[in-house]
């Protein structure tokens, strides 16, 4: 089973179907991708902060090795953290995050917060994470102007095919717009029916920017972190509207979730241990939700944004 894939304004072909490497275990990272792999992803999204690039990156390579896959058929994506906005600190982290997945060039390469904090050397600390090495948040001096100017050379040094944005407003996007020699190819953001944030997908869309999902079943993926709004917030898997579509066509809640994304060309990452859930969640694109059933799926919306760094008790208010 293969995604389709939605035309980026790079040039290239981004699946719209991908598997999220976001708090994938060390331990079992290479496996899961390995298997993910087999069973037909092609997109992996990856990042610094998620720490686990090295062992992605062995899964990559024992796919490849076994004649699963060539690189050119992947599409890799990864981040920019925020503590390497300067101008200066940002193709010598994507060179090491590169040799962490022991490839060449990134399909994708985003910025992963319109943030900049303190450099943090990834000599003394890897990943970074959100504090300084005094153990507080320490904001940094980086224009998003300035780390945009050399995202763009990691395209003209092809180490980046692509290069896009994420947890970025309208407003700073179309800021963006304005001085960007190379337009942002994606916006990933938090987009579920709890936040569907519909003005924002409108906008980037109409400029061209390709949107990724992440957390498309909204308070799921946050339970764990102990996110109070999370744990407040009845399970989409068990709302009555999406149970009731789930049975009527015959797929899982999941599948609904992501069909209500895909079927917008909306890219999704979802992940799971599971094979099963593995290749359900692949086969989101072959069938069609009706049109009222979409609206009613988008109505839902609460505006609750669970990947709140306020929500994690850092006092970061980039929302």
């Amino acid at each position: 089973m293969a995604s389709p894939t939605v035309k980026l304004s790079s040039g290239y072909d981004m699946p719209l179907v991908g598997f999220g490497l976001w708090k994938v275990n060390n331990d079992t990272c290479a496996d899961q991708v390995y298997h993910a792999i087999k069973e037909g992803y092609r997109l992996f999204d990856g990042a610094c902060d998620y720490g686990n690039e090295l062992e992605a990156g062995q899964g990559v390579a024992r796919a490849i090795k076994d004649g699963l896959v060539k690189r050119e058929e992947l599409f890799i994506v990864s981040k920019l953290w925020n503590s390497f906005h300067d101008g200066d600190r940002v193709e010598p982290i994507c060179r090491k995050q590169l040799a962490d997945w022991g490839i060449d060039y990134f399909d994708l390469y985003i910025v992963h917060f319109p943030i900049s904090i303190k450099y943090v050397d990834p000599a003394v600390r890897y990943p970074p994470g959100w504090m300084s090495e005094s153990g507080k948040l320490e904001f940094g001096k980086a224009t998003i102007q300035e780390t945009w100017t050399a995202m763009e050379t990691l395209v003209d040094k092809k180490l980046a095919r692509s290069i896009g944005i994420s947890n970025f407003s309208a407003q700073l996007v179309m800021d963006l717009l304005r001085y960007a020699r190379i337009r942002p190819a994606t916006l990933q953001i938090e987009h579920h029916p709890y936040l569907t944030q519909e003005r924002l997908v409108d906008y980037a869309q109409k400029e061209g920017l390709a949107i990724t999902a992440y957390s498309s079943f909204g308070p799921l993926s946050f339970l764990e972190l102990d996110v109070k709004n999370a744990v407040d917030t009845p399970p989409l898997f068990e709302h009555d509207i999406i149970k009731g579509l789930a049975a009527k066509y015959g797929r899982t809640p999941a599948q609904v979730l992501l069909r209500w994304a895909t079927q917008r060309d909306i890219a999704v990452i979802p992940k799971s241990n599971n094979p099963e859930r593995l290749r359900q969640n692949l086969d989101v694109t072959g069938w069609d939700l009706e049109k009222q059933e979409v609206e009613a799926i988008g109505a839902l919306d609460r505006g609750l944004r669970f990947n709140d760094p306020l929500g994690y008790g850092l006092y970061a208010p980039i929302f």
